[in-house]
C-alpha cells in the first residue's frame, strides 16, 4: 500500500510540474506576442503564478515521494546502478537546481523590470534587454523536453544509458532550436 501511495503522489507531482511548465510556456509565448505593456505584465505575472503555485509544489511532491521510494524500494544509493532511475534522479536534480537558479531568478528579475516599466508607462531598454537574453531563454525552453525525457525514462525503464544520452542530446537540440526560432518570431522585444 505504501508503494502505491508513493507512486500516486509521484504521478500527481509529475502532472503538476507538467501543467505548470506548460502554463509557463504559454504565458511566456503570450508575453512575447504582446505589444501592450499591461498585457505583457499580466503574462509575466502568470509565469510567476504557474512557477510558484504549480511547478514548485509538484517538484516538492516529486522530491519527497521519489526519495522515499528510492530509499524504501530501490536500495537507497544502489539506484546509481540502475540507468533509468539514476538518469531520472540526475535530470531531476539538474532541472531543480537550474529551475530555481537561472530560470526562476530570470523571471523574478523580469517581473521587477516589468513593474518598473509600468511605472513609466513604456517598455524600457532594460526590460527589452532582459527579454533578449539567450541563457535564460535556453534554460526555459529546456524545461519541457527534459521533463519529457524524465517521464520517458520512468515509463520505459531502459537497462542501458543510451536512452538517457540520446534523449538528453535531443532535449538540448530542441531547446537550442526554440531559443533561436521563437525570439525571431517576435523580434519587437529587442527593438523597442
Amino acid at each position: 500500500m505504501t508503494y502505491d501511495l508513493l507512486k500516486l503522489t509521484h504521478i500527481i507531482g509529475s502532472v503538476l510540474i507538467g501543467a505548470g511548465l506548460i502554463g509557463v510556456w504559454i504565458s511566456d509565448l503570450r508575453s512575447r506576442q504582446s505589444r501592450e505593456l499591461v498585457r505583457f505584465s499580466e503574462s509575466v505575472r502568470n509565469i510567476a503564478v504557474f512557477y510558484d503555485g504549480v511547478v514548485i509544489p509538484g517538484a516538492i511532491l516529486l522530491l519527497i515521494s521519489g526519495t522515499w521510494m528510492i530509499v524504501s524500494f530501490y536500495g537507497g544509493w544502489h539506484f546509481i546502478f540502475t540507468p533509468w532511475l539514476a538518469g531520472m534522479v540526475s535530470l531531476f536534480a539538474f532541472e531543480f537546481i537550474e529551475g530555481n537558479t537561472i530560470t526562476r531568478l530570470y523571471f523574478v528579475r523580469l517581473r521587477r523590470l516589468t513593474q518598473e516599466a509600468l511605472l513609466v508607462g513604456v517598455f524600457t531598454p532594460e526590460l527589452n534587454k532582459a527579454r533578449a537574453e539567450n541563457v535564460p531563454t535556453f534554460t526555459h525552453f529546456l524545461d519541457l523536453p527534459m521533463l519529457f525525457l524524465i517521464i520517458t525514462l520512468g515509463v520505459l525503464k531502459p537497462n542501458t544509458w543510451s536512452t538517457f544520452f540520446i534523449g538528453s542530446l535531443m532535449a538540448i537540440t530542441i531547446a537550442i532550436v526554440l531559443t533561436i526560432f521563437i525570439p525571431r518570431l517576435y523580434p519587437w522585444t529587442t527593438k523597442q
